[in-house]
């Protein structure tokens, strides 16, 4: 393991790698400490070589980004999805020719598709778990957080082999391959939190307008004191603790004590600024407290729903058959739209064209699909 912090120690192992015909990729940040989540170490593997980047020694990562961008070189992950937008949202980097071990492992057939299972199970390797929540922006890092992210792709390689395997002897490379293929498209997504986040805590939308006017006031509060700080929210104050106060509309800070779900600990740390901004609610005239919009309900299709129903007992029965997950195989949303879009009998052509379904889905299902429509 090499731990890269230098241009060119980076460059040096790019080049080393860039000679190799696939290497794993994995990614560690530290949204569980930080406000601001960024990525914080960068691990790529060769089945003969593993290099550890620091991307806060590096001005320069755009060796990583052509590597990544290398068709030439299959790129391994485990779960690929978060690595991949974060790897856009950062650095604006784009991977071309992917391998996502979790994927495979769906499409195997596997109970169990975490990283740790499928090393224990294809490779023998026990991967050791006390750096999960690790605090990966800290500097130096250790020696064991270091060989504990080196792990994480240090033996993708062979999993990736085994798991090849299987696909290949279930018949189903080609429909990973598919899968694979879209991977390339991921893009960061996530947007600045807007005016409205406070809504998305849970229990929120049922608060009156007042108490909802409270909660506002406290989570703009608690966002400014963890991006102040540049700590993760919720090591400020947890929702549980801010949807308490609300409801509570605390007057004065002993009217803090005895709130349930307020640990008295937080209610003396916090107890100026939790009034504060309680008070602030309290404040507002009548026409200026925020209120819950509910979107107006679909109307129910009895007809439509009744075939969704169909649509997953044949989906059903072919995933038994195939030893699969029936939402792997085909998730409830696509079987909704092949409900309203009502393809032809024999039509499996229809059943892809409103990009619902993949061309391996079709293939494996298609068929059992139609004759539940007929």
């Amino acid at each position: 393991m090499n731990y890269i912090k230098t241009p060119q120690a980076l460059a040096d192992a790019i080049a080393a790698l860039s000679k190799e015909p696939r290497v794993a990729a994995d990614t560690e940040a530290a949204s569980f400490h930080r406000y601001r989540d960024r990525i914080f170490l960068i691990q790529l593997s060769s089945p003969t070589r593993t290099e550890i980047i620091d991307p806060l020694a590096l001005a320069d990562l755009s060796p990583v980004g052509m590597l990544l961008g290398n068709a030439a070189v299959e790129k391994i992950f485990h779960d690929a999805d978060y690595d991949l937008r974060t790897l856009d949202r950062d650095y604006g980097f784009r991977a071309r020719r992917l391998f996502d071990t979790r994927i495979a492992a769906q499409l195997a057939g596997e109970p169990a598709v975490g990283l740790a299972a499928l090393l224990e199970k294809y490779v023998g390797v026990k991967l050791a778990k006390e750096h999960q929540k690790a605090d990966w922006s800290r500097r130096p890092l250790p020696a064991p957080m270091l060989a504990y992210a080196a792990a994480d792709t240090e033996h993708l390689p062979a999993l990736r082999e085994a798991l090849r395997g299987r696909l290949l002897a279930l018949g189903r490379l080609a429909w990973a391959e598919e899968e694979f293929t879209r991977l390339e498209d991921l893009r960061w997504t996530g947007t600045p939190e807007g005016e409205d986040a406070f809504l998305r805590i849970k229990g929120a939308k049922v608060l009156p307008p007042r108490q909802l006017a409270a909660l506002r006031e406290l989570y703009a509060w608690r966002e400014s004191v963890a991006a102040e700080q540049d700590r993760a929210t919720f090591r400020i104050i947890g929702n549980d603790a801010l949807l308490a106060v609300a409801k509570a509309l605390p007057r004065a800070a002993a009217d803090l004590r005895g709130i349930v779900g307020l640990p008295d600990s937080l209610a003396s740390r916090h107890g100026t600024a939790l009034v504060g901004a309680v008070q602030r609610a309290l404040a507002l005239p009548e026409r200026e407290l925020p209120r819950v919009e509910r979107a107006p309900r679909q109307p129910r299709d009895p007809a439509v729903e009744a075939r969704v129903e169909r649509l997953k007992a044949a989906r059903n029965r072919v995933a038994a058959e195939l030893g699969l997950d029936p939402g792997i195989l085909a998730a409830r949303s696509s079987l909704e739209a092949v409900a309203r879009a009502q393809p032809l009998p024999k039509d499996r052509a229809g059943l892809a064209r409103g990009g619902e379904l993949r061309r391996w889905q079709v293939e494996a299902l298609g068929d059992a699909l139609l004759g539940a429509l007929a």
